[in-house]
């Protein structure tokens, strides 16, 4: 056995011998480079390559098989449901982020609650303005729970008729709109 001395860490000795036991086993292609877990890297890219270079190969690649590109947003006639999937999306990545700052505004911001009601008062905004405030924090709120309720009926496997899918599309919107508006108004 080995004395360390006082300057050489404990683990040094550890990290060594997994070091020669790792070395060993690549040197034997032990690892992944076997047959068997070919699986694993068929479609990786070699090490020795750049991305730019494995871009070329896929660019030269399309271009001999004569492969079209592949079709841009703009070709597409927009429609209720993907406007419907992309404003889902849009309100969840906003009420996690108003929520998010909210709480980080909560944590580092001097004074408590009330004062920020108070400064909100004092500013003497009219009633129409407040009005779309509260929509303008009410529709994200309906709209993402209301389309969620719709999600959930999916994942039930019903609904998904194009006829249905409009239908189901139209009434989140409607009920939205009227949610949004009743809160507006409170």
């Amino acid at each position: 056995m080995q004395v360390q001395s006082p300057e050489e860490p404990e683990h040094k000795s550890n990290t060594s011998f997994l070091s020669l036991v790792f070395r060993t086993f690549a040197r034997q292609g032990v690892c992944l480079s076997k047959p068997q877990y070919s699986f694993l890297y068929r479609h990786a890219a070699p090490m020795g390559t750049t991305a730019k270079d494995e871009m070329n190969k896929f660019w030269a690649k399309n271009a001999r098989l004569n492969r079209p590109m592949s079709p841009h947003i703009t070709i597409y006639q927009w429609s209720v449901p993907m406007m419907m999937s992309i404003t889902h999306r849009g309100t969840g990545v906003g009420l996690s982020g108003a929520i998010s700052a909210f709480a980080v505004a909560a944590l580092v911001l001097p004074g408590n609650y009330p004062y920020y009601l108070d400064l909100i008062h004092s500013l003497s905004i009219g009633p129409i303005l407040i009005g779309l405030a509260k929509f303008g924090i009410a529709f994200p709120v309906s709209y993402h729970t209301y389309n969620g309720i719709r999600h959930l009926y999916w994942d039930i496997g019903k609904g998904f008729k194009i006829p249905e899918v409009y239908r189901t599309g139209y009434t989140v919107i409607g009920l939205s709109i009227i949610t949004s508006i009743a809160i507006a108004m409170i």
